[in-house]
């Protein structure tokens, strides 16, 4: 029989969330907090867990996961203080925002398996129906071509080699990223898209926790 791959989830909450007017990922959803949400499906389909929040609440949210951490002032250097807390034998590693509390099973069911499939990372892309547009410097707009463009999202699954490979290139040079598949990008790593879910939403501002509840209630 083969051994059943180790699978570990850092799950990110150490955002500030100023657009939201506090911390987003505390706030109350169906009765839960909303890092809850995203905690209780990392559990169910990864061996183990990693909370990153603020160092300020580290000791309050002891036992929420396998190890609670404190993140950093980005969320590269918060993801970062994650990994180093995934045990060496984890296989891969998915790392997922808190704010986004309705991620589907199924889709990291499906991130997961394209990286044990052989996919260096995996991340769950939308189509884009809004038309988009690049400005210059100059001030001037340019129409981008939105069929070649995608919106992504989180649960991101990873080769858990190829994502520590990436963020200690990253330290070393000093870059950081919004999302940690441009990190393996920018190694000529092999990166692959599923499909994402409209109802993924991240909660940003004050009215995303109002649809967030609307599509609760929905399901």
């Amino acid at each position: 029989m083969a051994a059943i791959p180790t699978v570990w989830a850092v799950v990110v909450a150490a955002g500030g969330g100023l657009r939201f007017g506090g911390y987003k990922q505390f706030a109350v959803l169906g009765g839960r907090e909303v890092v809850d949400w995203s905690l209780g499906a990392a559990r169910r389909n990864c061996t183990g867990t990693v909370l990153v929040v603020p160092e300020c609440m580290v000791v309050s949210y002891q036992g929420r996961a396998n190890r609670v951490i404190a993140g950093g002032e980005t969320r590269t250097a918060s993801v970062a203080a994650g990994l180093g807390a995934v045990p060496e034998e984890a296989e891969v590693v998915v790392v997922h925002d808190a704010a986004r509390p309705l991620a589907g099973e199924a889709l990291w069911g499906q991130v997961i398996s394209a990286v044990l499939d052989g996919a260096d990372a995996a991340v769950p892309c939308l189509p884009v129906t809004d038309t988009i547009k690049q400005r210059g410097e100059d001030g001037r707009l340019a129409t981008l071509d939105r069929s070649l463009l995608v919106a992504s999202q989180t649960p991101q699954a990873f080769s858990a080699a190829a994502i520590r490979a990436a963020h200690a290139t990253a330290a070393a040079e000093g870059r950081q990223a919004t999302d940690d598949a441009a990190l393996i990008e920018s190694m000529g790593g092999r990166v692959v898209a599923v499909s994402g879910e409209s109802s993924n939403l991240k909660l940003t501002e004050k009215l995303d926790l109002a649809v967030a509840e609307a599509l609760l209630a929905a399901r």
